[in-house]
């Protein structure tokens, strides 16, 4: 997925930092959408997915204006109910920003929402 650095996605709007530069914050969400989107092959009838891990390490700042394209591709087989994928991002010249590693959990959707708060992905 692409994304273009605006304003609203700088360290010092999200308050990570005082640089108007591409904030980890951000990039990790753009991460974690696109994990969301790549867990769907391996989700059956009222399953989802949710965050249970995140390694990320954000090795190039990103300008306001710059482009970043995020990628998540299955880092291994699924194991159980635990899926785990390989993220990267780089930016428009080609450059890496970030690479990582973030895992998600499958739950069923009704289940999951009907737990308790404090009762985790595991619900």
């Amino acid at each position: 997925m692409h994304h273009e650095v605006t304003d609203d996605d700088t360290a010092v709007r999200l308050g990570s930092g005082d640089v108007p530069v591409l904030a980890t914050p951000r990039l990790i969400a753009w991460m974690e959408a696109a994990t969301v989107r790549a867990a769907v092959p391996f989700l059956g009838p009222g399953q989802t997915s949710v965050g249970t891990a995140v390694r990320v390490e954000h090795l190039r700042a990103t300008r306001v204006g710059g482009q970043v394209e995020v990628t998540a591709e299955p880092a291994s087989a699924p194991a159980g109910r635990r899926l785990s994928f390989a993220v990267r991002a780089v930016d428009g010249s080609g450059r890496v920003v970030a690479t990582g590693e973030i895992e998600r959990a499958v739950v069923d959707r009704r289940r999951f929402l009907a737990a308790p708060p404090d009762a985790g992905a595991d619900g």
